[in-house]
């Protein structure tokens, strides 16, 4: 048996959502709701802007929102778990009857819990498990 890595396959997400994978791309929107964002300049802190941010990067063709509420830029400072918490649950609890897939950005458990309560169809944690 050989293996296909452009082989069509279905990833099951949380929520009882799917996506399928293969040969197409799947656009991901970042959406940094912090201060420090080294890509956004800090643009989407407020709740309203960071909803309006990911229903325009759907629009462009993001299939996946992935929100994040602390920095992982070089040189960050880590933030409190209910600070994080403060600036994503908000913009998951908007979003979460939307139909949009959701990530969360995260490395601690607990902001990955709530915000799977809130929505979150994926966790990203770029730190590793």
């Amino acid at each position: 048996m050989t293996f296909d890595p452009f082989a069509p396959f279905n990833w099951k997400l949380g929520h009882g959502r799917q996506i399928e994978l293969g040969p197409r791309a799947v656009i991901m929107g970042v959406l940094n709701v912090t201060p420090d964002s080294f890509s956004d300049g800090g643009r989407y802190q407020r709740p309203d802007a960071a909803i309006r941010r990911a229903r325009r990067m759907v629009r462009e063709g993001a299939e996946i929102i992935d929100i994040g509420g602390e920095s992982s830029r070089p040189g960050f400072e880590e933030i409190s778990a209910a600070e994080e918490q403060d600036r994503i649950l908000p913009v998951f609890e908007a979003l979460s009857g939307s139909g949009i897939l959701l990530s969360v950005d995260t490395w601690r458990a607990k902001t990955a819990e709530l915000a799977v309560r809130a929505g979150a169809h994926i966790i990203n944690d770029i730190w590793g498990f």
